[in-house]
C-alpha cells in the first residue's frame, strides 16, 4: 500500500503508484474542519468516482462530530474507505489534539471511532504509530479499542510520535500489535527495498506492508516487491528509457493538476526524489529548481535524457 502523506499522495502520484502496483493507495490527510472544505487546497485532496483503484480517504481531526461528518462528506463524493488519522506527528496537527496526539487519549479515540464507523457505510480503517513516547507505547490498548469499535484494519508506524522519523523503525510493537488483534494490521516504516519488505511480512506476521518515503521518487517498489515476494527474484530496475517516461508524464500531470504555477513547484520535490542517485553532485537539480516554466521543466528533462545517450 501508499501510504498517506500530505503534500505528496495527491492525484496524480496515487495514480502511479497504483499502475505500479500499489494495492492500496491512501489520499493525503483532509481536515475534519468544515471550515477549510471550500479551500482549493482541501478540494484537491477529495476523491472522485473517476480514480483509479480502491478510493481511500484519510480524515484528521479531534472532535468525533466533525470526523464524522468529514466521513459522510468524503464517503458521499466517492470515497471507498475512510482512514483516520492518528499517526501523523507534525506538531501543528498536534497541537489541536489531532494525529498522534490522539494516542495519549484512549477515551477520546473510542469516541471518534465509534462516530465515525456509525456513520458511514463503507469500512472505515486506522493508521497510528505505536504510542507517543518511548514510555507510553500503547500501541495494543489502541488497536483493541480499534477492533472492538468497527475498525477494518490497522495500519502501523513502527516509531512513537517523539521519534518522528528519526531513526530506525522497530516491528517488536507491530509483532505484538497483530498477535493481539485478529483485524488485518499493516506494517509501515523503513520499507524501502524487496528484501526489507520480505522481512517485515515475516518477522511481524503482518497482513500487508505500507510504503511511504520509499517510494518517493521510486514507484516502481511496488511491482518490485510483488514480483520479489511472488517469485524470489529480483525484477530488473526499469530502463532508462521507462524512467525517463514515467518521469515526464509525473511531470505533466502535476502540471495539469495544479495548474502552471504550483505545479511547477510540486514537480521540484519529485523530480528531486527521482535524480536523488541519478545526479549525486546535485547539478541537474539545481537547474531544475530555478526553472519556473512547465515547459522550460518539461525541455530540461528531455535534454537531460537526450544527454545520457
Amino acid at each position: 500500500m501508499l501510504a498517506p502523506m500530505a503534500g505528496i499522495t495527491d492525484l496524480p502520484f496515487r495514480q502511479l503508484c497504483c499502475r505500479m502496483g500499489a494495492g492500496l493507495a491512501v489520499s493525503e490527510m483532509v481536515s475534519a474542519n468544515p471550515k477549510v472544505w471550500n479551500t482549493d487546497k482541501s478540494k484537491r485532496r477529495l476523491v472522485s468516482n473517476n480514480e483509479r483503484g480502491i478510493r481511500s480517504v484519510q480524515i484528521a481531526g479531534s472532535d468525533p462530530q466533525e470526523l464524522a461528518n468529514a466521513a459522510m462528506m468524503n464517503a458521499d463524493n466517492g470515497a471507498q474507505i475512510i482512514d483516520i488519522n492518528m499517526g501523523c506527528p507534525a506538531k501543528k496537527v498536534n497541537k489541536k489534539l489531532a494525529g498522534s496526539a490522539l494516542l495519549k487519549e484512549p477515551a477520546l479515540v473510542e469516541q471518534i471511532i465509534q462516530s465515525v464507523v456509525e456513520a458511514v457505510d463503507v469500512p472505515v480503517t486506522l493508521k497510528i504509530r505505536t504510542g507517543w513516547c518511548e514510555n507510553t507505547r500503547n500501541g495494543i490498548e489502541i488497536a483493541k479499542i480499534a477492533q472492538h469499535n468497527g475498525i477494518q484494519s490497522l495500519a502501523v508506524h513502527g516509531r512513537t510520535r517523539n521519534d518522528f522519523y528519526k531513526g530506525d523503525a522497530e516491528y517488536e510493537t507491530i509483532k505484538a500489535i497483530k498477535s493481539a488483534v485478529s483485524i488485518p494490521v499493516v506494517a509501515n516504516g523503513d520499507i524501502t527495498t524487496v528484501e526489507k519488505a520480505e522481512q517485515v511480512l515475516e518477522h511481524t506476521k503482518a497482513d500487508a506492508i505500507m510504503i511511504g518515503r520509499g517510494a518517493q521518487g521510486n514507484p516502481w517498489i511496488f511491482r518490485e516487491i510483488n514480483h520479489f515476494l511472488a517469485t524470489g527474484k529480483h525484477l530488473q530496475a526499469p530502463s532508462t528509457d521507462e524512467v525517463r517516461s514515467v518521469l515526464l508524464e509525473h511531470v505533466n500531470d502535476l502540471h495539469n493538476f495544479y495548474g502552471d504555477f504550483m505545479g511547477v513547484r510540486f514537480a521540484r520535490k519529485h523530480v528531486s526524489w527521482y535524480m536523488q542517485t541519478r545526479d549525486p553532485d546535485k547539478k541537474f537539480r539545481s537547474i531544475f529548481n530555478g526553472l519556473e516554466c512547465a515547459d522550460e521543466q518539461l525541455d530540461s528533462l528531455n535534454m537531460y535524457f537526450d544527454n545520457l545517450t
